[in-house]
């Protein structure tokens, strides 16, 4: 019996579809440099001078003064981060090329690599460095600030995107909607002034994406073949992108800084008197 036209097509596209994916799953292309999509973070920073860097960053003309990054790996937050996102690793390489690359603030290092910085001036001090290094004392640049950055929250399949997206797309990829799930974080800033430990600055920022679970929808699996890249989008994604909400608000409200003033002088009893 001969099908007619109609009936043929949505069959041979399904198949078609299907077949050019299993196929595309054996094979392995030539990295390409740069050639990544999607990326919230990327490029690099050299001085004030950004490459590559997110068009979406907000970005000064002038640096608001030095700053540090402290991550507080001792806080609940970092063990509920580790536990979910053992892959991902600290918070901070890349916050700090965040803030480099807008030019806002200029980055100074206290965190491990100091033990190196010390190990280079301890050679100098025993004489075994060339004269002229110039490791003296008085070389270390103050932090004004220090940045302390938290996850509030980051939940893995949250949403039922799924089936809208199937119902949008047609029948032919209704077979594979069943896998999009909607991954939300939120993340919070905290700039502090290391001179007189006021809080300066306090933002929280938030985003979202979705996982495409493509082989395990199309075939009731949990992946196909291994091919974990195509069950999962990266959840460094949604984190990044929190977390440069959170510092493009913050720069927004940096950038209009008023002083926050107590009549008699900050840390002087305040304005909220205790009776007998």
């Amino acid at each position: 019996m001969q099908l007619g036209k109609n009936a043929t097509q949505p069959g041979l596209l399904t198949l078609t579809f299907a077949a050019s994916l299993i196929a595309l799953s054996g094979c392995e292309s030539m990295p390409t440099m740069g050639g990544a999509s999607g990326m919230v973070a990327t490029g690099g920073a050299g001085g004030s001078t950004a490459e590559g860097a997110n068009t979406q960053l907000e970005r000064c003309s002038a640096s608001l003064g030095t700053l540090a990054v402290q991550e507080d790996q001792a806080a609940p937050w970092w063990s509920v981060y580790a536990a979910h996102y053992p892959n991902l690793g600290s918070t901070t390489p890349v916050l700090r090329m965040l803030i480099q690359q807008s030019n806002c603030f200029v980055v100074v290092e206290r965190g491990r690599t100091m033990e190196n910085m010390k190990v280079e001036r301890d050679l100098e001090k025993s004489g075994e460095m060339r004269a002229g290094s110039k490791f003296g004392r008085g070389q270390i640049v103050a932090a004004d600030f220090t940045m302390s950055p938290s996850i509030q929250f980051a939940q893995k399949g949250t949403g039922g995107a799924g089936a809208a997206i199937g119902g949008l797309l047609g029948p032919v990829f209704g077979s594979i909607s069943g896998g999009v799930r909607q991954n939300e974080a939120a993340t919070t800033l905290l700039l502090i002034d290391n001179r007189s430990g006021v809080q300066i600055s306090a933002a929280v920022g938030n985003a979202k994406n979705f996982d495409f679970n493509l082989f395990g929808g199309m075939f009731g699996g949990g992946g196909f073949g291994g091919a974990g890249g195509f069950t999962n989008t990266p959840e460094g994604k949604v984190l990044t992108a929190a977390f440069m909400d959170s510092y493009n608000q913050m720069v927004r409200a940096v950038r209009n800084y008023k002083t926050q003033t107590v009549k008699g002088g900050l840390g002087k009893g305040g304005q909220l008197r205790v009776g007998d």
